[in-house]
């Protein structure tokens, strides 16, 4: 029969996601909330002591009878269970994470406990994508491509307008979705490439290049901006690196002031956990609305727009006149 702990525990198992700051390490995240969850779990209630039957001397009967002992039958709780004896019943549970932040980095971090590891696995099997918010700021370039990195040169950035600034964004777009299409590994010409692409499930298969699939400009107060990025496959040095690139292209330069992730897959910060909901009952709580909204909310995935991905124009019409002549050339060889 299983104790309360453990019923504790199976209502844990799942996946869900944290707001991790800047400046804060993952691991330093994952072991905090390990160490809540076992708090959490090890608080729980326990079950009664068992009893054992014991045959115990009657109070003053060494005294009373010199010959023998009385003795009773009494009913004792086993010390040998008592959880000051054994400890706690949880020592570690398993923390995994998801696709991870590097210390600067903030935003959404998704973690899985125990059976919720193998979800985990299987969700980024899936293609999904993730977006994040860049902040940059034009003339200055550093040599991690961060403003907390050695400054390597300045420039001027009067010249640079939204307009320019969206047409190198496109051109960007652009490249990354010829490459995504080049690491799909599908005939772009075939009715397969364009179901998949319809339906949003296109995309590399297995490990590829970083690839951006979304790229605009929200905020623009030069020298400051704002980038809102899809990407697959992305690492968060390679999210400063493009936006050192974009200065580049300027005929300037820039450096990424913060990245900050907004979505992992179906997880966005709406469902992140702050530092002080890091407890077992708000760990509980999220994975209870994850399971609950998974069967009906659908996993953003890799979106293209692409006039190469048309449907094969007429492809059922020249199949059904290549059947039809067919027909009418058998039927003349029958006569």
């Amino acid at each position: 029969m299983a104790t309360p702990t453990i019923r504790m525990f199976r209502r844990l198992e799942g996946l869900f996601c944290v707001y991790k700051p800047p400046g804060v390490h993952w691991k330093l995240v994952r072991d905090s909330i390990e160490t809540n969850l076992l708090k959490g779990l090890n608080a729980t209630p326990s079950q009664p002591l068992p009893q054992e039957v014991r045959f115990l001397p009657q109070p003053g009967s060494e005294t009373e009878a010199p010959k023998g002992l009385t003795l009773s039958v009494a009913s004792v709780p086993v010390l040998s269970k008592h959880p000051l004896v054994t400890g706690p019943e949880f020592q570690q549970i398993k923390v995994g994470v998801g696709h991870r932040l590097d210390a600067p980095s903030s935003g959404v971090l998704v973690l899985a406990v125990g059976n919720g590891n193998r979800a985990l696995s299987e969700l980024y099997r899936t293609r999904i994508t993730r977006d994040y918010t860049l902040e940059g700021e034009f003339g200055t370039a550093t040599d991690d491509f961060s403003h907390a990195g050695r400054v390597v040169e300045r420039s001027t950035y009067g010249h640079i307008t939204q307009d320019k600034l969206d047409k190198v964004l496109a051109m960007l777009q652009g490249a990354n979705q010829k490459a995504l299409l080049m690491y799909s590994n599908i005939d772009m010409r075939s009715q397969e490439a364009y179901e998949l692409a319809a339906q949003g499930l296109l995309g590399p298969e297995g490990k590829s290049q970083p690839i951006l699939t979304g790229l605009r400009c929200i905020r623009f107060q030069p020298p400051n901006f704002t980038l809102e990025v899809q990407c697959l496959n992305e690492t968060q040095k390679y999210l400063r690196k493009v936006v050192h690139e974009i200065g580049l292209e300027l005929r300037s330069t820039a450096v990424c002031k913060g990245v900050r992730r907004t979505r992992d897959g179906p997880f966005t910060l709406q469902d992140a956990l702050t530092h002080h909901q890091w407890t077992a009952s708000d760990v509980r709580q999220a994975i209870r609305q994850y399971h609950s909204s998974k069967k009906n909310k659908r996993f953003p995935h890799t979106r293209i727009k692409d006039s190469g991905l048309q449907p094969p124009e007429n492809t059922t019409a020249r199949q059904q006149n290549e059947t039809s002549d067919e027909a009418v050339a058998a039927e003349g060889r029958m006569k």
